[in-house]
């Protein structure tokens, strides 16, 4: 069987991701805005990584130091930056792969100037300031004594402050939020006399406030992945214009095509995962099941292509469709979209293929 055959796969459109990748890069240049590409998702692929380079991304960002050295080792040629706050037991690996880092722990960075030094390199952070999403970030009111210390620090360059927003609590950047960023960075130049290169401004989410303010103030950095790789705006999972979706797609095989009823025979219990189905009444329908289950997708995130397939439910290896009204036979393959939660547990399954388009 040939690779493009083998389901459940993914197939990765390089050509698509360069092109998304190429267009937010040409929209933001004439803002000063930069992008650090994310390449998390796609589990640090060197040709993941290539595409975004190629596009003009002025950097490649992950959260997981394996996946930078896969870069590394792949022969990628790039600044690497680290997104998750590094770990204390890992600084030595940090300063060998990655650039720069984005850091909140005084602790840590000590740990980073340390290890910097036994290697003889110089490490540059970003600090990170917390701006109302509860994840990562240095209260304002710290971060002066933070910023005194890092500065007596050997091998440590501030290379400037960034924010997350979204991501864990929903916090929508805007004009108050993102505004406070800026002026901490005006501040913090005049205050320290610090160059502060990076003003990273968050990440896809921030795409929206970004493009609708004639204020961008400080900010000239962005850190992107779903963007680039849906084509859509997390905010509302909007399609972003003169941009692909369908840049990632899931592929899964019909293993069986039936006609069976709408509601199961016998008394219910909960199924395999505590959850207790519901079911409606439909007199029987075509039930098609899919080579996929909830060890290799997030149902909720995955969407058929052809609308008149509705999902009824998955086990830990199989995907039931209602197919009554577009007929399918064993053997056909159905396309999927999917949200980013999706894609990313899809990619990170050693169950579903990878193929990548040129």
């Amino acid at each position: 069987m040939k690779q493009a055959e083998v389901t459940p796969r993914l197939e990765i459109d390089l050509n698509k991701i360069h092109h998304n990748s190429a267009h937010l890069c040409e929209k933001l240049a004439p803002r000063g805005i930069g992008i650090t590409g994310v390449t998390k998702v796609a589990l640090g692929d060197p040709r993941v990584a290539a595409a975004l380079l190629q596009g003009g991304v002025t950097s490649l960002g992950d959260s997981r130091i394996r996946n930078i050295r896969k870069m590394r080792h792949g022969g990628i040629d790039a600044e690497f930056m680290l997104l998750r706050s590094p770990q204390l037991s890992r600084v030595d690996d940090v300063v060998r792969y990655a650039d720069i880092s984005l850091n909140s722990e005084l602790e840590v960075i000590i740990g980073l100037s340390q290890a910097a030094q036994r290697q003889r390199r110089i490490h540059r952070i970003i600090l990170m300031v917390e701006l109302g999403d509860l994840r990562e970030g240095i209260p304002l009111d710290e971060l002066d004594q933070v910023i005194e210390h890092c500065l007596k620090l050997p091998n440590i360059i501030i290379e400037g402050i960034g924010t997350n927003l979204t991501c864990l609590s929903g916090v929508k950047p805007d004009s108050t939020n993102m505004g406070k960023l800026s002026r901490t960075a005006e501040t913090l130049r005049e205050k320290y006399g610090l160059e502060l290169k990076t003003v990273s401004g968050g990440n896809s989410s921030s795409l929206d406030w970004l493009c609708n303010t004639d204020q961008p103030g400080a900010i000239n950095n962005l850190r992107l992945g779903e963007a680039i790789l849906l084509g859509c705006d997390p905010l509302n999972r909007q399609a972003l214009s003169h941009m692909y979706q369908n840049a990632i797609t899931l592929v899964a095989e019909v293993i069986e095509a039936k006609v069976k009823p709408s509601v199961p025979e016998g008394q219910l219990t909960q199924n395999a995962f505590g959850e207790s189905p519901t079911f409606i009444e439909r007199g029987n329908i075509q039930r098609s099941i899919l080579d996929m289950g909830q060890q290799d997708i997030q149902l909720d995130g995955i969407t058929p292509e052809i609308s008149a397939l509705d999902i009824l439910g998955a086990s830990s290896d199989h995907l039931v469709l209602d197919s009554s009204r577009c007929v399918q036979q064993v053997g056909n393959q159905i396309r999927f979209r999917l949200s980013y939660s999706a894609l990313l547990t899809a990619m990170t399954s050693p169950f579903v293929e990878k193929v990548f388009v040129e």
